[in-house]
């Protein structure tokens, strides 16, 4: 039996053709509602792109702990043996929808686990630092590396005048840089919560940690030469080659992995350990294995599933927590804001957004509320006819958060220099070419002063960091 066309009440619709006219030769009736139906939906189906991280692309699968854990964490999620099904979102950050996958660019890394105690969401970069360690300045980065108000072209100078205004950037700068600023695909990136979060026990002690997402691909990148090709016949080649990559059955694994710092550890840091432009040394606070992250199913419907995902660090787990990182405290808020903005009120309703659990809020009306609950008189809290109530055995335990409350400049009694001085050491000579190289592209028209003031930022993390950006822009 064929299915019969509807509008959107489930009313049959006669003629898919023709719109409903005065005559052959019109006007049109403004009593055809299956025309206007269409024409308003059609208004309507692109909802806003992310401000960033807008070009997207996305798949599913699952998280499998094969470690034992938990004398760092009581976090169901994170116990040997679960198995939790996930969702994993890549993008650039910079571009808006269309742009090209293969620019050079930070690549998100966000992470959505469907648990067992409700969403863990896990929303990071394939870098393990940032450009910023102060949300303050945030808006102002981004408006860098978007258009310009009366161009309405990207701008080199804005960026290199932001960079080099701003030293706590460099360690972020050097990594986007390098050969790693154009990844080969979304398969070959490691994945970093980059914030420093914490661990529960079951005993209530509190560990800080980093999550850490390797590649078994191996990490495969691109030049820039090698991407204007890329980027001139497929503007969607990261897409393409991850969902035929899964498509095809050749899924896609990484190694889960933490470092840990107990709390007097972290007093007694030479750095801010909660300083999203740093990274904790290996050699110090060791890599601990926990699992196993595979990719094994592509979305059914790109726009319900990818373009609608909806990803925030404030989603956390029993057993996993917050920090005093100043960006993670004010992406806990923006993060959940967005998405109401851009999605919708209540954007965690749809399908693939919702927990896998039981929901219970006091949350009423608003945008895209479609869930139709039993009537109750239990519609505030607190309440006396058996509504939903707290629990005080998920309470978390109590941590320092500072003394006076005040302004602090956040470059005072930070070394912005010595962290970029060990990767550049680690470089290869070809991996500093490449860096030289690719500054210097970047560069491009960026006025004298402004890259002078660079320059000496790179003297300050090795003099033959700045030499050789000198030597490749001919000065």
């Amino acid at each position: 039996m064929k299915k019969v066309m509807t509008t959107t009440a489930g009313n049959p619709i006669s003629d898919n053709q023709n719109s409903m006219t005065a005559g052959p030769r019109g006007p049109v009736l403004m009593q055809d509602y299956q025309l206007i139906e269409k024409l308003a939906h059609q208004n309507r189906e692109r909802i806003p792109e992310r401000v960033v991280h807008a070009k997207g692309s996305g798949a599913f699968g699952v998280l499998e702990i094969t470690e034992d854990i938990s004398k760092y964490t009581k976090a169901k999620v994170l116990q040997k043996g679960e198995t939790t099904k996930m969702l994993l979102r890549f993008s650039t950050v910079a571009g808006e929808k269309g742009a090209a996958d293969a620019e050079r660019d930070v690549r998100g890394y966000a992470l959505k686990f469907y648990t067992r105690e409700g969403n863990w969401d896990l929303v990071g970069n394939n870098t393990p630092v940032f450009f910023i360690r102060d949300a303050y300045k945030f808006p102002d980065f981004i408006h860098t590396q978007k258009r310009h108000p009366q161009t309405n072209l990207r701008s080199n100078t804005a960026a290199w005048d932001f960079w080099s205004l701003s030293p706590e950037s460099l360690h972020q700068v050097t990594i986007l840089m390098s050969d790693r600023g154009i990844p080969k695909s979304y398969r070959h990136v490691n994945g970093y919560g980059s914030h420093t979060y914490s661990l529960i026990n079951a005993s209530g002690e509190r560990f800080w940690v980093k999550f850490h997402f390797k590649t078994l691909q191996g990490i495969e990148t691109i030049t820039n030469k090698e991407a204007e090709a890329i980027v001139a016949k497929d503007r969607e080649s990261n897409q393409r080659d991850l969902f035929e990559n899964i498509q095809a059955g050749n899924f896609p694994k990484w190694s889960f992995e933490i470092q840990i710092m107990t709390n007097e550890e972290a007093k007694n840091c030479s750095f801010d350990p909660f300083d999203l432009t740093k990274v904790w040394p290996h050699g110090d606070y060791p890599m601990i294995k926990v699992g196993t992250m595979t990719l094994n199913e592509n979305p059914k419907n790109y726009f319900n599933e990818i373009e609608q995902a909806s990803f925030s660090p404030s989603n956390v787990v029993p057993g996993v927590s917050f920090s005093p990182d100043k960006m993670l405290q004010a992406r806990i808020f923006s993060y959940p804001d967005a998405h109401r903005y851009r999605v919708g009120t209540h954007y965690e309703m749809l399908p693939v957004n919702r927990p896998i659990v039981d929901v219970n809020t006091y949350h009423a009306d608003g945008s895209m509320n479609y869930e139709i609950k039993e009537p109750t008189d239990a519609y505030y809290e607190p309440n006396s006819f058996g509504g939903a109530v707290e629990d005080a055995s998920f309470a978390e335990p109590a941590f320092e958060t500072g003394d006076m409350a005040d302004r602090y400049n956040h470059r005072d009694g930070n070394n912005d220099f010595v962290q970029v001085t060990a990767l550049f050491n680690l470089m290869s000579d070809n991996q500093k070419e490449q860096l030289f190289s690719n500054i210097a592209e970047a560069m491009g028209g960026v006025p004298r002063n402004i890259v002078d003031r660079q320059l000496a930022l790179f003297e300050q993390v090795h003099k033959d960091y700045a030499a050789g950006v000198k030597k490749a822009l001919g000065i």
